[in-house]
């Protein structure tokens, strides 16, 4: 036999030398279901390892910044008379533990919070945790509905001005969303709640429900969430007249930002070259729509829907007081005019904390709507 066709015992170069049974091995960056877990997992873990980083920070920075506030909490909370007496003076600042250094004040603070005790109230004499149990969930139900209307009509309006462009339309939908952003939320709440119901008497008056109504049975705190479980629709019906107004009121801000900031971030990604080569092969408009040009620009929108979703629960102060709504805004201001500190402790804890998830929730939206963000 000639040394050319003699049998070689190397291995050969190529697939061959594994052998039909050789098993393939991935690496860690496989694309097996395993490896495709991976980087969304380790994003979300070291998300949540922020997220309470900065919860520990938001409680330090709402007790340090709470009892710099100029004022003495007992001159605002006993009377002239008590105020005269010091062995009144000195045993109020011993019950309400303010006769220790700060430090070890914040330490007990914070001993209370992972027990679930924010404190008792000085005002209330009942615990802030029992409050807020009471008004968040009104701010919330008002916030919540603000927010859905504004991401329904303030996206819907950025697509249709983004498409329509420099056409009569979009012009009509600059100018209202330019109207919607510089008119004042005190101002336009007054001016809703004199013509609407003084005047035109269309919508209800203050209040969560009609004076004439009991709140439905306490599941969630909502109660339009509430009143539809148990079934009660007289007071679904008069939970729904109570919120509209304040809602919408306090929604058409974050329309006029929402109609703006997606008109850009459509107009961004409508120049992009995978819309027009989307475009070219046919595809129907609806598809090249969502897939193609919304998708893309959601993730500048749900940063700013994030955004403005916290600054709807912080900012709904005056809203609250216009339309008499029960809810967090107006605990806070009573709180603070008062100087009940573990009340506005608690307040402001619960404001940095739904900052916090809302930041999360964003976080968490990036990684799914862009795998890129959460590989990198």
């Amino acid at each position: 036999m000639s040394p050319a066709s003699a049998p070689s015992n190397e291995p050969e170069s190529g697939t061959a030398a594994q052998g039909p049974t050789a098993p393939v091995r991935r690496g860690r960056t496989g694309r097996g279901p395993r490896g495709s877990r991976r980087p969304l997992v380790r994003f979300l873990a070291r998300r949540v390892a922020i997220a309470l980083l900065l919860a520990l920070a938001i409680t330090l920075v709402t007790f340090v910044l709470t009892n710099l506030v100029p004022g003495d909490p007992v001159s605002a909370n006993l009377g002239q008379q008590a105020l005269g007496d010091p062995a009144i003076v000195a045993q109020w600042r011993t019950d309400h533990g303010l006769d220790r250094p700060l430090p070890e004040q914040y330490l007990l603070h914070l001993e209370g919070l992972l027990h679930g005790d924010l404190g008792m109230s000085q005002q209330s004499h009942r615990p802030v945790g029992d409050d807020l149990a009471e008004f968040v969930p009104a701010t919330l139900e008002l916030a919540g509905t603000a927010i859905i209307i504004s991401l329904v009509l303030g996206v819907a309006f950025g697509v249709i001005a983004a498409l329509r462009r420099d056409r009569l339309s979009d012009h009509v939908l600059r100018i209202a969303s330019l109207i919607g952003i510089s008119v004042p939320t005190f101002w336009l709440a007054l001016v809703a709640f004199y013509v609407f119901f003084f005047r035109l008497q269309i919508t209800p008056g203050s209040g969560r429900i009609d004076p004439g109504l009991s709140p439905p049975p306490q599941v969630t705190g909502l109660y339009t969430v509430d009143s539809a479980l148990a079934g009660q629709w007289d007071v679904f019906s008069s939970a729904i007249g109570h919120l509209l107004a304040p809602a919408l009121v306090l929604a058409l801000y974050t329309i006029g930002l929402l109609t703006r900031f997606t008109r850009s971030a459509v107009l961004e990604v409508l120049g992009q070259d995978y819309v027009r080569a989307a475009r070219a092969k046919g595809l129907p408009g609806r598809v090249v729509l969502f897939r193609y040009i919304l998708r893309p620009a959601l993730v500048p929108i749900i940063t700013v829907a994030g955004l403005a979703f916290g600054s709807l629960l912080s900012g709904t102060v005056l809203v609250e007081a216009v339309f008499a709504w029960p809810g967090v805004g107006q605990y806070a201001y009573k709180s603070a005019t008062t100087l009940d500190l573990p009340a506005v402790m608690g307040v402001g804890l619960v404001v940095g904390l739904v900052y916090l998830v809302i930041n999360l929730v964003v976080d968490v939206l990036y990684g799914v709507i862009d795998p890129r963000v959460r590989v990198s």
